[in-house]
């Protein structure tokens, strides 16, 4: 299991790698406006994760992983579904996604 400060770390790396999501979209004039709207979603979940990774018990941090890591993979799936994504917003999505994977099934 990981340590707290681990998490804490790990998942810092994730709110970042999201934000670069967010701002390859909004730069990309030819991604759709709903991954656009559901990057910004998974920031504001993760910005409420943060508090929450922060001082909480173990239980609560793995919920919080587990529904970023579902949004994760909508993200994903609505990247791969989109013909005139550019391959910099595809990768940072991709990159949210195997994140957030990676921190969950160490979790669990």
């Amino acid at each position: 299991m990981l340590q707290a400060s681990e998490i804490q770390q790990r998942f810092t790396s994730i709110r970042r790698t999201i934000g670069e999501a967010e701002r390859a979209c909004e730069s990309a004039q030819e991604s759709s406006p709903q991954l656009r709207d559901y990057l910004h979603k998974m920031a504001d979940e993760a910005k409420t994760a943060d508090a929450i990774i922060r001082g909480s018990e173990q239980s609560r941090i793995v919920e919080c992983i587990d529904r970023l890591e579902d949004m994760g993979d909508e993200a994903k799936r609505m990247s791969r579904s989109d013909d005139h994504i550019s391959q910099k917003l595809e990768s940072a999505v991709s990159k949210v996604h195997a994140e957030l994977s990676s921190l969950k099934h160490q979790l669990h």
